[in-house]
């Protein structure tokens, strides 16, 4: 990382310049392209859960095709080894030594498309890399690029041919998020701008990996006051008490809300944390950390629905709701 600190103002104006370029491939999602932002500047992995043709594997090569950074694609298929991804030791005769030949998670944003067709052995493969930042072979520690970033694709759990995700694995994203249909008007907008050809092969960075780096270190300033952080300590407690939920909120899912918020903050333009920004960023931050009770499933509750209600019965910090 080279050059003076960012200010505040600065990054939001990335934001919304990087945001722009991705929605010239994403129609009609702002929201989605936002919070995809807003997780790389959190220094978080994302998780894209959709049914197939939804935009997400584009969502994810236009965030990678607007910096100026390595990536690389993995596509996940059941019969995937975990070398596969990592990389693998290769007896070098010239040296009677054995090298180590680095796999595509050597990348400061890796593509991995539709993780959940891939063994639980292969998932596991990213464990240490996603929550570290090194990945460990042959008794050596080899560190990840700086930024790095694993943004993952699946198909919903009922489709045919996919592995359910473990929990670790799940708590390791940052988000989950839906991209979902696009409305009559985007998807007209699709079908204008794309009959010719995917238009992400069209784009070209507007951000360079030092920017990227100077963005999350500006966000690492963004000031939380100790009412907010008792805040997000109590709607993470409230979900632990939930009678539809088998597993609450962890302490690491409370840290991940914590830096999810101050990115967003950021993004926007602000160098304080505001209740808000804790409000509108947790369904997509905890949902996927939480495990409901079989019958609250048979019933058609979703994890975004019971983060909402937890949200929403956690008393606002007086002094931020009057400021």
């Amino acid at each position: 990382m080279t050059g003076p600190p960012y200010d505040i103002a600065r990054v939001a104006h990335h934001v919304e310049l990087l945001c722009g370029n991705i929605g010239r491939v994403i129609q009609g999602k702002p929201e989605v392209i936002r919070n995809a932002v807003v997780c790389l500047l959190a220094e978080g992995h994302l998780l894209l859960e959709d049914v197939p043709g939804t935009g997400k594997t584009s969502l994810a090569r236009a965030l990678a095709s607007s910096l100026a950074i390595t990536w690389n694609r993995i596509q996940f298929t059941p019969d995937l080894l975990p070398s596969d991804v990592s990389g693998v030791s290769i007896f070098n005769q010239a040296t009677t030594e054995f090298e180590f030949k680095p796999g595509p998670i050597f990348a400061n944003v890796v593509l991995g498309d539709e993780i959940n067709r891939a063994s639980p052995k292969t998932q596991s493969a990213l464990l240490e890399v996603m929550e570290e930042g090194t990945l460990s072979a042959d008794a050596h520690v080899y560190p990840m690029p700086k930024p790095f970033m694993v943004v993952a694709t699946q198909n919903p759990i009922d489709m045919e041919g996919t592995y359910v995700l473990p929990e670790a694995q799940l708590d390791r994203f940052l988000m989950k998020l839906t991209v979902g249909y696009p409305t009559p008007d985007a998807e007209a907008e699709i079908l204008r701008t794309q009959k010719m050809g995917s238009t992400v092969t069209q784009l070209v960075p507007v951000l360079s990996g030092n920017d990227v780096l100077l963005m999350i270190d500006a966000v690492k300033r963004v000031e939380v006051a100790p009412a907010l952080e008792q805040y997000i300590v109590a709607i993470a407690t409230v979900t632990r008490s939930m009678s539809e939920l088998r597993l609450g909120v962890s302490p690491r899912g409370s840290l991940a809300l914590l830096r999810a918020a101050r990115a967003a903050a950021a993004a926007a333009g602000r160098p304080f944390v505001v209740p808000e920004d804790v409000k509108n960023i947790a369904p997509v931050v905890l949902s996927h950390r939480i495990i409901l009770q079989p019958d609250a499933e048979l019933q058609g509750r979703t994890g975004e629905e019971l983060i909402a209600r937890a949200v929403h019965s956690v008393p606002v910090p007086r002094a931020m709701a009057a400021s």
